[in-house]
């Protein structure tokens, strides 16, 4: 039970490679347990062993087939493998299982190209009618709505679920604008110029990193499928590592306090900003699958770090995917997001967000003339080529 515990812990640390071996251990005395199979499917998935998971997923559903959250993990990992049919299959089977579970009606709605039936709308609205059921399936079920009637053309009813939806996931997040706004003030006070002066020659000489940052829903994957179809680039996916290491470097110098980065960095040595940019190779290591010499990490919050990608991995390459914020901004409030994006619940944080997102951007575009190189999702749309030539450019590819 200890190991049990251990291998989910180290699963929600995203510490795949640990918990990996729990799990095999657990595996090798109960190789048919049900739920160690379910983890260490979740586990494959998330470091991108998609078929491995999906193996495992229909031997589980095969042993237990009334399992509604197992058929919609199933649907998950078959959506991101391409094969869509039968993620929805998956996903009809989980709603025909568990009408009320409100995550997998938006799990249909967010494959984007899925329409909703009229008997689809009907069951959610009465499964939203009912007193019983979760916030958390009720918010599902209203951004689910949101998106069938946006799709029927029924604006104002579309809007009225996306507000709702928004406004009870609002009330479950700590979220407060301010606090990225005192960051970009602090970031802009203390990337300066001299700042990097100071320490060129030093960090990790490596450059195997793209980073991919802006807004989410900005067209961030769209230059990451583009870009991974290359032959020397390989696509991973929103890697938490570098937000991980900016945390260490805060909570290292105080502890249990505000954290002070990025002012912390002005103590660190030229080993140590080194070793900060070796460590995030090792710990994204596990995410590679094949042997080409570039990766995408697309976190989109990266764009927080900027300054920090560029002292401990000088030679990392890193683009904006910037979108209009009428698109960008609403784009966003209609999307329900898993975790990290907290800002996106309220328009007027979202708004915020962007503002000081430009801001910031605006700020290493002046202190790190031609570091990042911007891409506007609606210039990518409607000028591909020139857009991708101009990228391969930057990014030193042919």
């Amino acid at each position: 039970a200890a190991r049990n515990n251990y291998a989910s812990v180290l699963h929600r640390a995203n510490k795949s490679e640990a918990a990996l071996e729990q799990i095999d251990q657990l595996l090798a005395r109960d190789p048919r347990n049900p739920g160690m199979r379910n983890l260490k499917a979740a586990v494959l998935a998330r470091i991108g062993q998609f078929e491995g998971a999906i193996e495992l997923y229909a031997s589980v559903l095969v042993d237990y087939p009334q399992q509604p959250k197992a058929w919609m993990s199933y649907g998950h990992t078959l959506k991101t493998v391409g094969r869509l049919a039968d993620s929805i299959t998956a996903y009809r089977t989980a709603t025909l299982q568990a009408p009320q579970l409100g995550e997998v009606w938006w799990s249909l709605a967010n494959l984007k190209t899925f329409r909703f039936t009229d008997a689809d709308v009907a069951a959610m609205q009465g499964q939203l009618a009912r007193d019983d059921i979760s916030d958390e399936d009720r918010f599902h079920l209203d951004f689910a709505l949101g998106k069938a009637f946006e799709d029927a053309k029924a604006y104002e009813q579309s809007f009225a679920h996306y507000a709702k939806a928004n406004a009870l996931r609002r009330q479950s997040v700590r979220y407060d604008a301010a606090d990225l706004t005192d960051h970009v003030a602090r970031s802009k006070a203390f990337f300066t110029p001299a700042f990097f002066a100071d320490r060129a020659g030093q960090g990790c000489a490596a450059r195997d990193p793209i980073f991919v940052v802006g807004l989410p829903r900005a067209g961030s994957t769209l230059i990451e499928q583009i870009l991974s179809s290359h032959s020397q680039v390989e696509g991973t996916t929103e890697l938490p590592d570098i937000i991980w290491t900016a945390n260490r470097i805060g909570e290292h110098k105080l502890r249990g306090e505000r954290s002070l980065y990025p002012e912390a960095m002005a103590d660190l040595s030229a080993d140590e900003i080194a070793a900060l940019g070796q460590a995030y190779l090792d710990s994204t290591r596990i995410q590679r699958q094949s042997d080409r010499p570039l990766f995408i990490d697309k976190m989109p919050n990266n764009f927080q770090h900027v300054g920090l990608i560029a002292t401990i991995l000088p030679n990392a390459k890193i683009i904006d995917a910037r979108r209009h914020p009428m698109g960008g901004c609403f784009a966003g409030f209609k999307q329900h997001f898993a975790r990290g994006q907290n800002f996106s619940y309220s328009l007027e944080d979202i708004g915020r967000y962007y503002a000081d997102y430009v801001e910031l951007m605006a700020h290493y575009d002046k202190v790190l003339p031609g570091r990042v190189h911007r891409v506007f999702y609606e210039d990518m749309v409607g000028d591909s080529e020139t857009q991708i030539r101009a990228l391969l450019d930057y990014l030193g590819l042919p």
